[in-house]
């Protein structure tokens, strides 16, 4: 998986907690990082990093579930039982 620049990391966070957000976040690193609000209120960084981990902890999961998946349906094709939809789904091309 490609790792995600933190200023994005940050916007997608804050657009997760406030959809309306339409400010922007500038800076390469934690430390530079300047949001600006544009006059939304103000989220706690505590708020966004713990979104920040949510989002990642999902996305994690979603990998891995994926994997489960295309595995199962390996040992289900090499046996020569029926696949689930989900199962099918990993490996049409």
């Amino acid at each position: 998986m490609i790792e995600k620049n933190i200023n994005f990391k940050y916007c997608e966070a804050i657009s997760k907690i406030n959809p309306n957000w339409t400010g922007v976040v500038s800076g390469n690193t934690e430390e530079e990082l300047v949001i600006d609000w544009n006059g939304a209120e103000e989220i706690s960084v505590a708020d966004i990093k713990a979104k920040i981990s949510e989002i990642e902890t999902t996305e994690a999961n979603a990998i891995t579930e994926k994997e489960n998946l295309k595995a199962s349906a390996k040992a289900k094709l090499i046996s020569g039982e029926a696949l689930t939809e989900d199962e099918a789904n990993t490996i049409v091309l």
